[in-house]
């Protein structure tokens, strides 16, 4: 059988973009077990509650759900427990002393196989208040009326 080729997109966090400014984003890899494997491969998997933290100079990820595998039997995986990520050392220090500096947040914004390997993109995120969430609200609804507005009047002169 061939390997496969190219990035398959399991789950997103579209939440995260409206919760968090996003800094900087890293790839990890994940240590997972053979029926999360499976289970991730059914295209099974939630990102909105998870979060990532630093811990003894490595990465773990929490609160994601990925759900028993169906056909699975004594040895499946509990759906909500704490997940290794793996980042090159220098990563995870930067990563650690932003999240100890304050203000910063480890979030996983996508989960996806890369070439047959199960990946995460985590990201260092700073949390936006309630009045930046309703300000970018804002910003893309004037610009779609603009665009909106700019289309009427192009055709309006044909």
């Amino acid at each position: 059988m061939p390997r496969e080729r190219g990035e398959k997109v399991v789950a997103t966090n579209r939440r995260a973009r409206h919760d968090y400014n996003i800094e900087k984003s890293y790839e990890a890899g994940m240590v997972l077990t053979g029926t999360e494997v499976k289970s991730l491969r059914q295209g099974r998997a939630n990102l909105s509650d998870g979060y990532a933290f630093v811990k003894g100079g490595e990465v773990f990820l929490d609160a994601v759900h990925i759900p028993e595998y169906s056909q699975g039997h004594w040895t499946n995986h509990s759906a909500k427990r704490i997940r290794k990520l793996l980042l090159h050392r220098e990563e995870i220090a930067k990563l650690q002393h932003a999240v100890s500096a304050g203000g910063y947040t480890l979030i996983p914004l996508k989960l996806y196989f890369s070439d047959g390997r199960a990946k995460v993109e985590i990201a260092l995120a700073k949390g936006k208040r309630e009045f930046d969430k309703r300000q970018a609200l804002r910003e893309r609804q004037d610009t779609r009326e603009a665009e909106r507005a700019m289309r009427t009047r192009n055709r309006m002169g044909e």
